[in-house]
């Protein structure tokens, strides 16, 4: 058979293949050999294996007399009526699982099986069996799992029969109605079966690899998920696995690229089993291993590198299996594929998705995307009962996989208890372009009883689902006819999970970094009960911290890791614009709603013009966790290398109060100057204008808050109803403050922005403060490109 042309082999192996063979042996098998070939020589290493060639595949039907029978088969085919689909594909199904192979290439597929068992000195080796059609894993279409793969495949007759079950696959009901959609011919579309030596990952971890965010498309990172055993939970979204984010342009310095880690339950670890047909099997994973990340942080890194070197390799963003094998304890590359979803869209048009009000939230989980959806709730709870889905209804299941599809593409959103962000039904809404919440662990039990429901994806990574019809607007914007502004435009961001969506926005970066949100959601916990946990008295609040602060040494390392997270994941999404993070500015009645926060905080009459900001920072009750802050900002500049951050100090009311502060700064490794370290003033009490010429000469700058210097100037509590007519950032005081502070600044050649809502809210104080030559302003979100468009055309 050495003499046989290569488009007539049954066998190909992955050293003979590259790129250029998708016909002969579909995306996935091509992918594989190129690789094989092209990164193994980087050290990448790719488990080897061989190709059931696209020539064996239509030699197999056109011996058995398959091809007229499919034919035939597929005359009167209705994809969108479920039943129809069904009935069809299952003939076809079983017309295929019914022939035998022909001799000749039963005898191929088994010499190539032995010749792979001695490679690896074994008599029966364990390989993975996985479908790869002509037109799958192509850069404009992704199949996401539209045939079957066989894990821990031992011995001839096994390899024999999963090799014919993954040519039936590419008849499954989600295939066909899929290549219909896609315009695939089903006859002209052919498929490889790839033979792979299998990772014992069950003896380790696994999971799946983006080049890119898989929700906003923001191509600086790397996402890495990962869970106890094979990959197939994380892939098929039975488990909630462990995420981390890398950094691209501090991985492989001297810096830690890694920006984010979160721990996922990972309750199950699929492993071999030894027991009756099956070849695998689903275990549960123990507390302990719950409570610990499935890699290290070294695994991360290199995962992570290797990444970047298929990515580079192949010029695009790459969807990547990984795997780590348990007995040698190293990491395998088992699959990597285009990424599919943002590479289609249309770089240049921002697209918002808005709530027209507010509503009833019966249920969160992971949000998929940003869009909006809503309809009647449709529980299904397994493949059987998918024919009597309605077209415009929310989906809701315990998880979805390939089956689902032809009813995914019909539904306004899916919700599902299981998941994470790159599961099944994450992969394939993306795709589709529908909302989807997963993980939200209780759907199937809890929105039944709610005839309409709401899915709203546009609330940061928590998806919400409200009850009833709520309306929603759609905003699409030409990025390209955003003018360019003298005045730097910038923007206000809490939300991490924001972050990588909003730096499509056209900005000089973020004028604002807000610490409190980070505190209140993702740590929770009040510094000082993390400090003094002796304090906390309650046994039930001790338990809770606990229960946060599982996988961390101490509630130190629990805090500044957390902060240090949601800082660096705002840091990263503009780098390397200046992003400014104020000092936290949370006020007394805030700090005791943190969880062991009644310990530790005074009660007040009037919090707002209280115990906050500089005084807080500067008083012998906060100093260690004002510590805490300072050691996440150097971890955050100097160990993760984002040194685009800045400082900002909040409610410093006396010129003595700021020397104070920025001593215990310099004191906690943050010296302004130092590593180019700038240390700004917000400008929001009366005295920070009296005296700007004093401020100006310790601090770098000054970012206007308006709410609090206009309650100030005004003499009012803008907290308080009986008043709150009277609470007017246009008001002449206000704006004759806001003149003088930018005049007093540029006199001392210190730059002045401003950061307060005022200029979101009113259009007007936009212009004023134009007209008076402001060097930056930094607005919320929605505020961003109306704003521009009106400074623009400002003479």
């Amino acid at each position: 058979m050495n003499n046989t042309p290569r488009s007539k082999k049954f066998i190909l192996w992955f050293d003979e293949l590259t790129n250029k063979d998708v016909a002969f042996v579909g995306g996935k098998n091509a992918s594989l050999g190129e690789m094989y070939q092209k990164l193994t020589k980087k050290k990448i290493l790719i488990p080897n294996g061989f190709a059931l060639t696209a020539y064996a595949y239509r030699y197999f039907l056109i011996q058995n007399q398959l091809d007229m029978k499919i034919q035939e088969l597929l005359e009167g085919l209705d994809t969108r009526n479920v039943r129809n689909l069904a009935k069809k594909g299952y003939a076809i199904r079983q017309a295929i699982l019914e022939s035998s192979f022909p001799e000749e290439l039963k005898q191929e597929i088994r010499n190539a099986y032995k010749k792979l068992s001695q490679s690896y000195k074994s008599n029966n080796v364990d390989v993975a069996v996985r479908s790869s059609a002509t037109s799958e894993d192509l850069p404009s279409a992704s199949f996401a799992g539209q045939q079957e793969t066989y894990l821990n495949i031992r011995g001839e007759y096994a390899l024999l029969e999963s090799c014919k079950k993954c040519i039936a696959s590419l008849f499954t009901n989600r295939a066909i109605s899929y290549r219909e959609d896609q315009g695939f011919d089903h006859l002209s579309t052919a498929l490889s079966v790839g033979v792979q030596k299998m990772v014992r990952s069950d003896k380790a971890s696994s999971g799946v690899m983006f080049t890119l965010d898989t929700e906003s498309g923001f191509e600086n990172v790397i996402l890495i998920n990962s869970a106890w055993g094979l990959g197939e939970n994380v892939v098929k979204g039975r488990i909630t696995p462990d995420e981390f984010y890398v950094f691209k342009p501090i991985l492989g310095t001297k810096f830690d690229p890694i920006i984010s880690k979160e721990l996922g339950s990972k309750k199950e670890r699929m492993i071999y089993s030894i027991e009756g047909n099956e070849t695998t099997k689903n275990t549960p994973v123990s507390k302990s291993d719950q409570d610990k990340f499935s890699i290290e942080d070294k695994e991360i890194i290199q995962l992570a590198k290797w990444g970047l070197e298929i990515e580079k390799h192949y010029k695009r963003p790459m969807d990547i299996e990984w795997a780590k094998d348990g007995r040698e304890d190293r990491l395998y590359i088992v699959q990597a594929r285009p990424e599919t979803v943002h590479a289609q869209k249309k770089a240049n048009v921002y697209e918002e998705y808005h709530l027209k009000k507010s509503g009833k939230v019966v249920l969160e989980g992971t949000a998929v995307g940003f869009k909006i959806g809503s309809g009647k709730v449709q529980l299904i709870k397994d493949v059987n009962q998918i024919a009597n889905f309605e077209s415009g209804n929310v989906l809701v299941t315990e998880m979805t996989d390939p089956d689902w599809e032809p009813i995914m593409k019909k539904a306004a959103a899916i919700v599902t208890n299981s998941g994470g962000k790159t599961c099944h039904a994450a992969i394939v809404s993306r795709e589709l372009g529908i909302p989807c919440i997963v993980g939200t662990k209780t759907g199937t039990e809890k929105l039944p009883k709610y005839q309409q429901i709401t899915a709203s994806c546009t609330e940061g990574e928590i998806g919400k689902i409200y009850e009833g019809k709520i309306p929603f607007e759609i905003k699409k914007t030409n990025l390209t006819k955003i003018p360019k502004t003298k005045t730097k435009i910038m923007l206000n961001l809490a939300n991490p999970s924001a972050a990588f969506e909003y730096s499509n926005l056209p900005t000089e970066g973020v004028g604002l970094a807000r610490e409190e949100f980070i505190i209140s959601n993702y740590i929770k916990i009040h510094p000082n009960a993390l400090l003094y946990p002796k304090r906390v008295k309650d046994p039930e609040i001790k338990a809770q911290i606990a229960e946060i602060t599982k996988g961390y040494a101490d509630g130190k390392e629990f805090y500044i890791n957390k902060l240090a997270q949601g800082i660096a994941k705002i840091a990263a999404a503009f780098y390397p614009k200046d992003v400014i993070v104020r000092l936290s500015d949370f006020k007394t009645n805030e700090y005791a709603n943190l969880i062991g926060g009644k310990y530790f905080e005074p009660v007040e009459s009037n919090p707002m013009i209280g115990y906050r900001g500089a005084s807080r920072y500067n008083s012998k009750e906060f100093k260690d966790a004002f510590e805490l802050e300072c050691k996440t900002l150097v971890k955050v500049r100097d160990k993760m290398g984002l040194r685009n951050v800045q400082i900002m100090v909040p409610f410093c009311r006396t010129v003595e109060e700021g020397k104070q502060v920025l001593g215990l700064l310099a004191k906690n490794g943050l010296e302004r100057g130092v590593n180019n370290l700038r240390i700004l003033v917000m400008c929001e009490i009366p005295s920070n204008v009296i005296l700007a010429d004093e401020f100006s000469k310790i601090f770098d700058g000054f970012s206007i808050g308006t709410n609090d210097l206009t309650q100030l100037i005004l003499g009012l509590d803008r907290d308080s109803a009986l008043v709150s007519h009277l609470y007017d950032e246009r008001n002449k005081a206000v704006k004759r403050m806001l003149a003088e502070v930018i005049k007093v600044a540029h006199k001392n050649g210190k730059t002045v922005g401003i950061c307060g809502e005022a200029p979101s809210n009113y259009p007007e104080v936009a212009r004023f403060l134009v007209k008076n030559n402001i060097d930056s302003m930094s607005l919320e979100a929605d505020s961003i490109i109306k704003t521009s468009m009106m400074i623009g055309k400002m003479k």
